[in-house]
C-alpha cells in the first residue's frame, strides 16, 4: 500500500498530516511512504527526516496519482481530487456541510473519502478525535494571543506603583475549546466565568477551575455525539440578556459556540460590543462560520470603538509543531483501526462505528450525511423480559443459601474460639495478652482504612506503609545474636519485608506530591 502526503495547499497553513516518527511506523508496517518535498518545512520537519525514515521524496503529482491512501490535514481542491487514481482513499479535514461540491467531484471520481471532522465523539474514538485535538490547541492558542493584544495584566498585582484587580475572561461556549481556554486563562490567573447552553458543562467548567454563568431554564442545550443543538427563540433571549450583563466588565471574551452543519449563532450584538470597555478583546473562534461576534471579519482583527475583536481561523496552523505532531498521531490510530494494527491490507469496514461514521464517501458512492453513532446509555438499555414464575422459586433459593451461610459463619466462630481456648492451655502466659493485642489492632486496622473514601486510599496506605517502621524496630529487638531460632528467622523475614513496604510507602508519598509541584 502506497501512502502519499502532498504539500497543504491552503494559504498559509503550516501543518502537515505527517510527522517522520509516524513515517517510521507506516513503514514498519510493511507501506510505502511518499512525501512530497517541502511537506513538512512549516512544522519544523525537514526533507531529510523524512528521508531518514525510509519516506520516499516526490514532486506534488507523484504524490497525487499514484497514492493509494492520502494523508492531508485541509480539505483538498477540486483540482486535486482529479488527480487521484480511481478508488483510492482520501483521509483528511473535508468539512461535508459546506463542502458538497467537493464531494461531488469525489462522488464521480469513485474516491473514498474519510472526514476526521466527522470522527465520533464516542470513548472508543477518542485516540483519533482530530476535530477536538485542534479545538483543544485553538482554545488556548486563542487566550495566549488574547493575553497579548489586551495589553494588561491577567493576573492581580501588588506593586509599589500601585495595584491592579485580576482581569475578567468570559468563555462562551464550554465544549473542548472553552474548557481549554478555561484553563489557560485560569493558569495565567485570570477571573474566567463561563456559559454554555449544556448543562453537564457545568461541572467541567469548574473542574478547570471557572465559574459556570447558569440559566434558569428547563431546556437543555445537549445535541448528538456531545455537540451543542439550536435552542428556543425565549431561551436565546435570555440567553443574550445573560452575556450582555457580562461584558462591560469582562477584559477578554472568548467565543466557542457552534452547532453542526449551521452558520455560527450570533450572541454578541454590535450594541453588545459597545458597551465594552476600551482596550477590551473578543476572540471569535467560530469566524470560520460566520462568527458569533456580530462585528467579526474572518481573519482579521479590527477594532470597533474601541473593543478589539479577532476573527482568527488557522489558530493550530499557529502552533503549527505541536498541532502536526497531535494531528499525525490521530491519523496513525485510524490507521491502525483501519489496518488491524498494521498487520493486514487497508479495509474499510462498514460494521465499525467509527469507520461508518467518518467515511461520507465510498468508492463513488455518497453517504453523507452516514448513520447516526448513538451511545446507549443505561436507561435507554431494553428492559428485561418480566420474570413471574420463575420469582418463587429463585426465592427460596436465596432464602436457603442465606441460611446455609450464617451457619457457615457461627461454625466458623465456633471453630475459631474453641481452637484459641485450646492453644492457650498449652502457649506461654503471654501469648494471649499478645494475640488480643494483634486482634485488636487488625480490627481497629480495618475500620480505619474501611471508613476512609476511595479516593484517599492510595495516600492514606503509602503514609501507613512507612508507619511500619515500627515492625522493624519491633523485629530488631526480637533479634538475639546468640541463637538463631525460629523467632530470629520470623524477625530477619519481618525486617525484610517491612523496610520494602517503609522504601515503598515513602516513594509513593513523594511521587504523589510531586504531582501538585509546578
Amino acid at each position: 500500500m502506497i501512502i502519499g502526503v502532498p504539500v497543504e495547499g491552503a494559504a498559509g497553513e503550516k501543518r502537515t498530516a505527517l510527522t517522520p516518527r509516524v513515517a517510521s511506523v507506516l513503514r514498519c508496517w510493511g507501506s510505502e511512504v511518499r512525501v512530497e518535498r517541502g511537506t513538512g518545512l512549516g512544522a519544523g520537519f525537514a526533507d531529510a527526516d523524512y528521508a531518514a525514515q525510509g519516506a520516499v521524496l516526490s514532486d506534488g503529482s507523484g504524490v497525487w496519482r499514484e497514492a493509494d491512501v492520502i494523508l492531508k490535514v485541509t480539505p483538498p481542491s477540486p483540482a486535486e481530487l482529479e488527480q487521484m487514481q480511481a478508488q483510492a482513499t482520501l483521509i483528511s479535514f473535508f468539512r461535508p456541510h459546506s463542502n458538497q461540491d467537493l464531494l461531488e467531484v469525489a462522488v464521480q471520481r469513485e474516491l473514498s473519502v474519510l472526514a476526521m471532522d466527522c470522527i465520533p465523539r464516542i470513548s472508543t474514538a477518542q485516540s483519533m478525535d482530530a476535530l477536538s485535538t485542534m479545538s483543544n490547541i485553538a482554545g488556548y492558542k486563542a487566550v495566549v494571543a488574547a493575553a497579548d493584544m489586551y495589553g494588561g495584566f491577567l493576573p492581580g498585582q501588588i506593586t509599589a506603583a500601585g495595584h491592579s484587580a485580576p482581569a475578567e475572561v468570559l468563555v462562551i461556549g464550554a465544549g473542548v475549546a472553552g474548557l481549554s481556554a478555561i484553563s489557560a486563562a485560569r493558569a495565567l490567573g485570570a477571573e474566567v466565568y463561563a456559559f454554555d447552553t449544556r448543562a453537564e458543562a457545568a461541572d467541567q467548567v469548574r473542574s478547570v477551575g471557572g465559574r459556570f454563568l447558569a440559566l434558569d431554564s428547563d431546556e437543555d442545550g445537549a445535541g448528538q455525539g456531545g455537540y451543542a443543538k439550536q435552542m428556543s427563540n425565549d431561551y436565546v433571549s435570555r440567553e443574550l440578556a445573560l452575556i450582555a450583563s457580562r461584558l462591560p466588565s469582562a477584559a477578554i471574551v472568548v467565543t466557542t459556540a457552534l452547532v453542526p452543519g449551521r452558520k455560527a449563532p450570533v450572541l454578541i450584538t454590535r450594541q453588545m460590543v459597545e458597551s465594552m470597555a476600551a482596550g477590551s478583546v473578543i476572540f471569535d473562534l467560530a469566524a470560520e462560520m460566520g462568527g458569533n461576534c456580530e462585528v467579526t471579519v474572518a481573519d482579521e482583527v479590527i477594532t470597533h470603538q474601541g473593543v478589539k475583536i479577532a476573527g482568527f481561523t488557522d489558530l493550530p496552523s499557529q502552533m503549527a509543531v505541536q498541532a502536526s505532531t497531535f494531528y499525525s498521531n490521530n491519523l496513525l490510530q485510524l490507521l491502525k483501526l483501519l489496518t488491524d494494527n498494521g498487520q493486514r491490507e487497508f479495509n474499510l469496514d462498514l460494521d465499525n462505528r467509527i469507520v461508518a461514521a467518518a467515511l461520507i464517501c465510498l468508492q463513488g458512492t455518497k453517504r453523507w450525511p452516514p448513520p447516526q453513532v448513538v451511545d446507549i446509555t443505561p436507561s435507554q438499555q431494553p428492559e428485561p423480559p418480566p420474570v413471574v414464575a420463575t420469582r418463587k422459586k429463585a426465592d427460596r433459593q436465596a432464602s436457603t443459601s442465606t441460611r446455609r451461610h450464617n451457619y457457615l459463619v457461627w461454625l466458623g466462630w465456633i471453630v475459631a474460639v474453641a481452637g484459641l481456648y485450646g492453644l492457650g492451655s498449652v502457649a506461654p502466659p503471654d501469648f494471649l495478652e499478645r494475640l488480643t493485642v494483634f486482634v485488636l489492632a487488625c480490627f481497629v486496622g480495618w475500620q480505619v482504612v474501611w471508613n476512609v473514601t476511595p479516593a484517599l486510599h492510595t495516600p492514606l496506605m503509602s503514609v501507613t506503609n512507612a508507619i511500619s517502621g515500627i515492625i522493624v524496630l519491633g523485629a530488631m529487638l526480637e533479634l538475639q545474636p546468640p541463637s538463631l531460632g525460629v523467632a530470629s528467622v520470623l524477625a530477619i523475614a519481618a525486617v525484610l519485608m517491612a523496610a520494602v513496604n517503609v522504601a515503598g510507602g515513602f516513594f509513593v508519598t513523594w511521587r504523589m506530591l510531586k504531582m501538585f509541584h509546578k
